[in-house]
Order: structure tokens, then C-alpha cells, then sequence
């Protein structure tokens, strides 16, 4: 059985009165691990409650052993929201020293934030005046500080071109290799082959969980759009 990052022990969700998930358990390892689902699925919900700044109504998600958003955690997980991170007035290496304050770090950190996003040259650019590709990798080294043993993405290549988004799963990689488990959602089907590890959601649920390859295998498939059309066609049978 692999080594567990994350576990989620029959997890509830409510939201506006009915649940958002409902019951769900899994269990994430190591490596690159994929979210993937359509926009309003509960991607974003679970992530939040991994993190642990999700209300839940039951149930219990533990990371690298420790209840989800306890202190102990506080600088072993790194996480990055679909909104904007950082301080559009700030240049980047400035916005890296100021969180790095924050989560009591020196200085140090936000140097080494810098290299690891490949953004060296850009430490004393303005945040606000960056491309969308760039401001995405400030947001990642933000995450990245103080070198998490778990980095949680909330679908961050979302409104990229190709050639970019390409770029930031090769960095989620490299990433990984380094000893960080990265999980990272998208709603893209398209990128589920850049995963070790993939999860499909669907209105709170997962529907299927395991290497694409395999996910793939299991239904007869070629590609990850349609194994998750079989499957969603084989849960209203």
C-alpha cells in the first residue's frame, strides 16, 4: 500500500443547506496527483478542506498525519487559490520576502522561491505588470515557501495557452521528484496524462481513482474524456 499523504474519512459538506460531498474517502500519496472534474463538481471544496479552511459537517481529513489545518501544518503545506496571491504593487521578490515573513521564514526562502519557479530574472518586476504565465508562478513560489511536503493547486494553469500550461506541469514535476507531493486540480481533460495519479469528480463524488493509463484500461478507452463519459454513463445504469 503506498505511503498516504492525505486521508479523507467519509467527509460532509454542506453548503446552502445540502451537501457539496457527501460521505467521500480517499487516499493521496506521493508523486503528482490530478483533480479533475467540471467546474462546480466540489474540486475546489475538497481542496479547501485538505488545506483545512473548509467548514465541514463531518468526517475527518488528516495530512502527513496531522488533522487538516492544525498548527503543525501551518509550513508543511503550500497552497495556491484560483485568485490572485499576490500584491499587484509589489515587485515579486517583495511580495516573496513579505510572505515569508509572515510564516516566520528568512529571508533566504524567498530567494529560494524564486529559483525553484524559474523567475530569477524577475525578482524586481512589478507583480501587476507580469503575463498571466508569470503572475502564475509567482502564486506557485508563494505556495512553494519554505519547501512544503505537500503542495495543494487549485486549478493553476486555468486560462493559460498550451506552451504554458505544458511549462507548469513540467515544473509540478520536477517538483515532485524533489520529495514535494503536489496535488493539483483542472477542469481541462487534456491534462490528466501530465498525472501520476488521477482523480475524477463528479457532483462530490470520485468516480474512478488510479494512474490514467489504468483508468483508461478499465473502459476501454483511449483517452480520459471519454473513460470519464463511460463512467458517468455506467453510474446511471
Amino acid at each position: 500500500m503506498m505511503n498516504s499523504v492525505v486521508e479523507v474519512a467519509a467527509l460532509r459538506v454542506v453548503r446552502g443547506g445540502r451537501p457539496v460531498i457527501d460521505g467521500l474517502d480517499l487516499v493521496i500519496g506521493a508523486g503528482v496527483t490530478g483533480l479533475l472534474g467540471p467546474s462546480g463538481c466540489g474540486k475546489s471544496t475538497l481542496l479547501r478542506s485538505i488545506v483545512g479552511v473548509q467548514r465541514v459537517a463531518g468526517g475527518t481529513v488528516t495530512v502527513l498525519g496531522e488533522p487538516a489545518g492544525s498548527g503543525p501544518l501551518r509550513d508543511r503545506v503550500g497552497y495556491q487559490t484560483q485568485s490572485s496571491s499576490v500584491y499587484d504593487d509589489l515587485s515579486v521578490l517583495e511580495n516573496l520576502r513579505f510572505f515569508a515573513r509572515v510564516l516566520g521564514l528568512p529571508p533566504s526562502a524567498a530567494h529560494d522561491a524564486l529559483l525553484a519557479v524559474d523567475l530569477a530574472r524577475h525578482g524586481d518586476d512589478v507583480a501587476g505588470r507580469l503575463s498571466g504565465g508569470q503572475r502564475s508562478r509567482v502564486g506557485l513560489a508563494v505556495a512553494l515557501l519554505g519547501t512544503p511536503a505537500l503542495l495543494v493547486l487549485d486549478e493553476p494553469t486555468v486560462g493559460l495557452d498550451p506552451v504554458l500550461r505544458r511549462d507548469l506541469w513540467a515544473l509540478f514535476h520536477r517538483i515532485a521528484e524533489q520529495g514535494t507531493a503536489v496535488l493539483v486540480s483542472s477542469h481541462v481533460m487534456d491534462e490528466a496524462e501530465r498525472c501520476d495519479t488521477l482523480l475524477l469528480m463528479r457532483e462530490g463524488r470520485i468516480i474512478a481513482h488510479g494512474p490514467p493509463a489504468d483508468i483508461k484500461a478499465a473502459q476501454g478507452v483511449a483517452d480520459i474524456e471519454s473513460a470519464f463519459l463511460a463512467l458517468v454513463e455506467e453510474g446511471r445504469r
